[in-house]
Order: C-alpha cells, then sequence, then structure tokens
C-alpha cells in the first residue's frame, strides 16, 4: 500500500498537529501513525488481542525517543481495531482535552 503522503520521521515542534491522522499498516501488528503531513507520532502495536498506541518522539537530531512526542501522553491507549476515524478523533481529541476521548 502505498500512502498518500510522505512519512517523516523528525522533531515536531510544540503545537497542533495536522489532522486526521493516517494509519500506514508495517505488519500484521504494526500500523505506523502519522499527521496528515506526514510526521511520524507513533504506531499501533498489537498486544495480546489489544491495539496499544505506542507515542514517538524525535529528538532535534532526529534521534528516535520512545513514549514522547505530542501524544506521550496518549501512550498505551487502546482501541479495539486500527480504525484511521476513531485513532484520529481519540488520539487528537485527548490532545485537545475532549472528554469523551479518554482510553
Amino acid at each position: 500500500m502505498t500512502p498518500t503522503f510522505t512519512p517523516t520521521y523528525a522533531h515536531i515542534p510544540p503545537g497542533p498537529l495536522a489532522g486526521p491522522l493516517q494509519l500506514l499498516p508495517i505488519n500484521a501488528e504494526v500500523v505506523a501513525v502519522h499527521t496528515a503531513d506526514g510526521a511520524n507520532v507513533g504506531s499501533l502495536k498489537k498486544v495480546g488481542g489489544v491495539w496499544k498506541f505506542k507515542a514517538m518522539g524525535y529528538d532535534a537530531a532526529g534521534g528516535m525517543e520512545p513514549g514522547h512526542g505530542p501524544l506521550t501522553e496518549q501512550h498505551n491507549m487502546q482501541f479495539a481495531t486500527p480504525d484511521a476515524a476513531e485513532v484520529s478523533a481519540r488520539l487528537l481529541g485527548a490532545l485537545a482535552g475532549t472528554p469523551d476521548s479518554s482510553p
């Protein structure tokens, strides 16, 4: 599957994220999560039959920082399926403080 965006892996400055979030399947149990403009913010990993969001950040030099980044507070949020609309709504909603976006 070819994404409709160019995936990037670099530091994301503070501020709002470009939505909706986009999902890019890596394999049967991992799906990369990117902003609408392609910035990687983490992944969904199937753990024990449950999809869990794993936040990813990048330092100024581009080094990976697992559990960090703009969605660090949503690390380990659970999903029944990797549905792009639900993942985007819940992760971005939690970032914005929307009450119904809890895990």
